[in-house]
């Protein structure tokens, strides 16, 4: 069996990849569409919470702006859990996101979620290709749901997205 080791990401492309995830959170918190889409890339995607899949940078922030014109979208608090490199000018990041209510203080604890973003530098900087959320039910485990919520519970005052 060939066992082949994941590259290492330098600290300068971790650092790219962590802020392409909080200028993307950031966006949401400010609720602007395209503060939101800017760190994707022009095909990049996300699937949201709910299954729903957006696709292209533009999409993402017309989309996005629509539900923030027409909703009281929460805020996220995040962390994030690792970054590691899949191959030359790629990255995985892996985070756990938590959404604060409007007019609330406190994590809604059956929105929690496990994020995953795919970041690619094709040579003109890292951009995120995918960022999918995954609802964090932990149905077998009700002492990880409870401690997730815990901890994002400890960020909701800090004022980081993650």
């Amino acid at each position: 069996m060939n066992d082949t080791r994941l590259p290492d990401l330098s600290p300068a492309d971790e650092s790219a990849v962590r802020a392409l995830y909080d200028r993307a959170l950031g966006g949401w918190n400010q609720r602007d569409g395209s503060a939101f889409a800017g760190p994707f890339a022009a095909d990049g995607e996300v699937i949201g919470w709910d299954g729903t899949r957006h696709r292209g940078r533009s999409a993402i922030a017309a989309e996005l702006g629509r539900i923030f014109a027409d909703h009281a979208t929460p805020r996220y608090v995040a962390a994030i859990r690792r970054v590691r490199g899949l191959g030359a000018g790629v990255a995985q990041l892996d985070a756990v996101a938590g959404l604060v209510p409007a007019g609330t203080a406190d994590v809604a604890p059956e929105l929690n979620s496990v994020q995953t973003v795919i970041a690619v530098n094709a040579g003109a900087g890292w951009r995120i290709a995918l960022l999918q959320s995954t609802p964090a039910r932990y149905d077998l485990r009700p002492d990880l749901a409870a401690a997730l919520t815990e901890e994002l519970r400890g960020l909701v005052g800090s004022g980081r997205a993650s």
